[in-house]
């Protein structure tokens, strides 16, 4: 389930190619890591203390908010709403806004996506994972960095290039694992290149409609984000729609109290920002077929799904030469 981040991971760098340096830190249950090329000209030295440094302002970020949003640490303010000892309507002014963004993405995707477990406890760890990915991709390009990739347990951000020196710059191709068989790849997807200057990653490119709105097929935008959901790796802790539990896994496609097993085992989502690849891919594992349709039909982005006999449905961005 967990995209390769840059073009040389799965094996030896090849010949003549740029050099990338990266670093981990360990956040939300999931290794986070921040990839860069090298700078040309510039001394080792000098690079890894800018990666170390973006690193630090990165990890930072990432603790803040799982310090706030957490519900495995009891004196998290979500812990805090989930016990009754402080409303909503008290709580900081990001947690009623991740609420309400969470509330109308539930709208967006007829349900599929919901900010709430059935018990009614509030859960937006959904949501956060992503949020936090945009908000670091948003503080890298302040720091002035434009070429990097940005891999939190395996929901992709990048900007620019691996290769920034190369004609037109290479991608970032993002490898999405078999969920059948973690060593084993069922494709590469091409994200960034051709990114030139700041454009804030997270934000919304130029041109782009607002989540929800349908732009035109083949209107071209530029995928700058994937994000990867299912079973495989975590178990069954997405919540399906209509049920009151996690999905059924079971032999059979009726488990205990009328629960469903999943559609789909895995599903992969490109788009131009992480919290809409993100959110759509978790919508689709816990909607199914129904809402792989509805997604398609409002959103301009790229999905590849994997059924559980091993059966990949893919939109033509993952069918293309480039991601294969």
């Amino acid at each position: 389930m967990q995209p390769i981040s840059d073009p040389t991971s799965a094996g030896a760098e090849p010949a003549g190619a740029t050099s990338l340096r990266a670093r981990t830190f360990v956040c939300m249950g999931t290794v986070v890591s921040l990839t860069v090329p090298a700078q040309p000209g510039s001394p080792s030295d000098a690079d890894a203390d800018r990666l170390e440094a973006a690193t630090a302002v990165v990890e930072d970020q990432f603790e803040d908010l799982d310090a706030r949003f957490s519900l495995f640490k009891p004196n998290s303010e979500a812990s805090r709403v989930s016990r009754g000892e402080l409303s909503l309507m008290e709580a900081s002014p990001l947690m009623r806004d991740l609420y309400a963004d969470a509330v109308r993405w539930r709208r967006r995707t007829d349900g599929a996506f919901t900010p709430e477990r059935p018990d009614g406890l509030m859960d937006l760890s959904g949501l956060v994972k992503g949020y936090a990915i945009a908000e670091a991709g948003r503080s890298l390009v302040a720091l002035g960095l434009h070429d990097w990739c940005l891999n939190a347990g395996g929901d992709v951000l990048v900007s620019g290039s691996p290769a920034p020196s190369a004609a037109g710059g290479k991608p970032w191709l993002a490898g999405i694992v078999d969920p059948a068989d973690r060593r084993t790849l069922l494709g590469a997807y091409p994200l960034g290149a051709q990114a030139v200057g700041a454009q804030a990653p997270g934000a919304l490119p130029p041109g782009a409609l607002p989540p929800g709105s349908r732009e035109p097929a083949g209107s071209g935008a530029r995928r700058l984000a994937l994000a990867t959901s299912g079973s495989a790796e975590r178990g069954d802790h997405i919540w399906t729609a209509g049920l009151r539990g996690p999905s059924w896994r079971g032999p059979s496609s009726q488990g205990p109290a009328g629960a469903r097993r999943p559609e789909f085992a895995q599903v992969s989502v490109a788009a131009s920002d992480i919290v809409t690849a993100d959110v759509l891919a978790t919508a689709v594992v816990a909607g199914g077929r129904g809402t792989l349709d509805a997604v398609m039909a409002r959103w301009d982005v790229d999905v590849l799904a994997v059924a559980h006999d091993g059966a990949l449905l893919a939109t033509p961005g993952f069918r293309a030469p480039s991601a294969a």
